[in-house]
């Protein structure tokens, strides 16, 4: 069975950014906004647990989860053909 590389990379990027979004959103509700630097913040460029942030972090996760959607659905399909 081969993987839509394609499909799988959007699902990916889809669930990554969408969840980091509302993961944000989630911490706002509960703790309230916060300019103190957080991990996900020091490795995606303007993310921050603000509203501002949570749109960085959509983006970045959107582009991050294609990448390594794309990149796991490529080397599955090659690993898959060898066996």
């Amino acid at each position: 069975m081969k993987l839509d590389v394609k499909a799988f990379a959007i699902t990916c990027g889809l669930l990554l950014g969408l969840g980091l979004f509302f993961v944000t959103w989630w911490i706002i509700l509960l703790d309230g906004s916060s300019d103190r630097m957080t991990f996900i913040g020091q490795i995606y460029r303007g993310y921050g647990l603000n509203a501002a942030g949570s749109l960085a972090g959509l983006a970045w996760g959107l582009v991050d989860g294609a990448i390594g959607g794309a990149i796991f659905a490529w080397l599955y399909n090659t690993l898959a053909a060898r066996s």
